[in-house]
């Protein structure tokens, strides 16, 4: 399967962000990857949520599920390509980092991410997810399975 290189835009705030995914298929599974890359609208950052294949952690690397982060074995779920579940990454992730100190280019594991993200709506550690959505339409993940 190729990589999906186009670029789609996401509005948070004030802020345009575009973003897109990456697979890198390897002979061996173990060094595969999905990367979500978010550049803000003026390129001065890059933020890189990067899945690797661990232990209870699958990624898909084919075209079947394309996108897909699954956590085994409660088999919690998300699509990558789904611009509601890169918006719950990206208000979740923004927070953890200061953009000010930190270089063009941040690359950070994405399953503790995750694990919030497939978490229930009720569960206090999405609180602040709801208040930097519009209330009305409140960013949720989109399930792949």
């Amino acid at each position: 399967m190729k990589n999906d290189r186009r670029l789609r835009r996401l509005v948070v705030d004030d802020t345009t962000w575009y973003w897109t995914l990456r697979q890198r298929v390897r002979p061996a599974y173990e060094d595969c990857s999905l990367t979500l890359s978010l550049y803000s609208e003026d390129r001065q950052h890059r933020v890189a949520l990067v899945f690797r294949p661990r232990q209870n952690r699958i990624i898909s690397n084919c075209c079947f599920l394309a996108g897909c982060v699954v956590r085994m074995p409660d088999q919690g779920c998300l699509n990558l390509y789904e611009p509601g579940t890169v918006r719950l990454l990206l208000d979740l992730v923004l927070p953890t980092l200061d953009l000010s100190l930190t270089g063009k280019d941040i690359e950070v594991d994405g399953w503790p991410y995750f694990d919030v993200a497939v978490e229930p709506a009720s569960t206090p550690t999405l609180a602040h997810v709801a208040v930097r959505g519009d209330a009305a339409h409140p960013p949720q993940p989109s399930k792949c399975c």
